[in-house]
């Protein structure tokens, strides 16, 4: 008897969870602010719990579902990655290539069509360049980077077995 599929999906929750905790706990235990960049880093891990989550509630028995719930968390892990990964590349920057510091991510929502808050968040900032902390050598944003890379594992062997496992609809 193969193990439910429901497993996947219920484990990446607890990864996102798992991801959360310790970014709230740097920043409130720790104190930490967050720079827009890990602000939106943040938005893929939770963008990408809710998908897998709703996943593993709906449960569906067929390839299309399955599929549809993998490709939409391997989307949000996507947009994490590519945010943390412009974080580290902005961070390794040398002092006279970092952009000014902008305004504050509260002030930008208030005042910028969300478009140009993502386009001027995404060009980085002073503030996101600073290197606050390290683990092992590596900067936060770079952590964050691995973590999702393990957390595409879940929708990865989601898509898999969806594709291998499942009757034709």
């Amino acid at each position: 008897m193969r193990p439910a599929w429901r497993w996947l999906p219920l484990a990446g929750v607890a990864f996102c969870a798992l991801m959360m905790a310790v970014a709230l706990g740097l920043e409130h235990v720790g104190g930490l602010e967050p720079c827009p960049l890990c602000v939106f880093q943040r938005v893929g891990v939770i963008a990408t719990g809710v998908v897998l989550a709703v996943a593993a509630g709906h449960n569906p028995d067929g390839r299309l579902g399955r599929g549809v719930y993998a490709v939409l968390a391997l989307a949000g892990v996507a947009g994490g990655a590519f945010v943390a990964g412009r974080h580290v590349w902005l961070q390794s920057l040398p002092a006279d290539q970092v952009p000014s510091c902008g305004p504050g991510l509260d002030y930008m929502i208030d005042v910028l069509p969300l478009q140009e808050v993502i386009a001027t968040v995404l060009s980085g900032s002073g503030e996101c360049a600073a290197v606050d902390a390290a683990f092992l050598g590596l900067s936060l944003p770079a952590w964050t980077l691995v973590g999702f890379i393990a957390l595409a594992a879940f929708p990865l062997a989601m898509l898999w077995r969806a594709v291998r496992s499942c009757p034709v609809e």
